[in-house]
């Protein structure tokens, strides 16, 4: 069954804590679960480390734990070190019943230095994408041993962010490691949600439904500037949002074709003293809710 949740960093970001510091714990929580009724949320820095007190915080409000981010640095240690780096993480997410782990190689980002352009990133060479896509494999067979799967999160200002790194990174990995299709991330990349979403469907294991504001993100690349500062102007929004450029509905139709069953998160970070996130994450779901009936993929209301 299609769940639908929702991201912090939406009120509180984490990337950038002074964004929506303001805003109480309670408020995003009361917000998200009993106000506007996602059916979960993912991590952010403001959720307690111990896997029961999440479990209990999220389920008091009617939310459960979706999954949350976790940096990898797979280009600077080994996979040993990796899954020893890991465990805390893992533990919170079996103790969730989370499907998937959401993994980023962070070694190297630039997403997180806000004097630092987002055009200037991280790039590999063929022979580096094989054998980094090799070790996230192994990696990610680690965790599937585990009941957990991974799924990488292309990303801007990482080392898998154009349509072309989707593409290669998906070739050099494996069976075991699956794709997180960020709408927004791709087409920010310089991609076609729908071409590059049709070309890995069969792999994708989790779905961020953010949307861009193009004009936004074409005066970033031209004016250089960072990923924080990218968010600050508004290059990201919401299913729904006039300003957005991206039109779900076709991407909700080829995963319901792929027969996709799992969460469709909003997770789209905005300045929330300029964007209410109540109103802005309500219109989104409205509107992500209407674009999965109408593809057929939330039949909820048909059974």
């Amino acid at each position: 069954m299609i769940l639908y949740g929702t991201n912090p960093i939406a009120w509180a970001n984490d990337d950038d804590q002074s964004i929506g510091a303001h805003i109480p714990t309670e408020q995003i929580l009361h917000e998200a679960g009993r106000v506007i009724g996602f059916d979960g949320i993912e991590n952010g820095h403001r959720w307690p480390d111990d896997p029961q007190a999440l479990k209990d915080l999220l389920g008091s409000y009617g939310l459960r734990f979706v999954s949350g981010w976790y940096s990898t640095e797979l280009l600077t240690r080994s996979v040993e070190e990796e899954i020893a780096t890991v465990g805390p993480h893992l533990a919170k997410l079996k103790a969730n019943d989370c499907k998937v782990c959401i993994v980023c190689e962070c070694s190297n980002t630039v997403h997180g230095r806000p004097d630092t352009a987002v055009n200037d990133r991280p790039r590999l060479t063929g022979a580096e994408m094989a054998e980094f896509g090799a070790k996230v494999e192994a990696f990610a067979a680690y965790l599937a041993g585990e009941g957990v799967t991974l799924a990488y999160h292309h990303h801007m200002g990482t080392v898998v962010e154009s349509p072309e790194d989707i593409d290669a990174f998906m070739a050099a990995t494996g069976p075991a490691t699956h794709l997180l299709f960020d709408a927004g991330h791709c087409t920010f990349g310089g991609g076609d949600p729908e071409e590059v979403l049709r070309r890995h469907v069969g792999r994708v294991a989790h779905f961020h439904a953010k949307n861009i504001r193009r004009s936004v993100t074409e005066r970033v690349r031209a004016e250089r500037l960072s990923f924080l500062q990218a968010v600050l102007a508004g290059a990201f929004t919401v299913p729904g949002d006039p300003e957005g450029a991206i039109d779900f509905e076709p991407l909700l139709r080829v995963l319901a074709e792929a027969s996709y069953d799992g969460w469709l998160v909003i997770e789209a970070e905005q300045d929330p003293e300029l964007r209410n996130p109540l109103h802005y994450q309500s219109m989104g779901l409205k509107a992500l809710r209407q674009a999965a009936r109408a593809a057929g993929l939330d039949r909820r209301d048909q059974a």
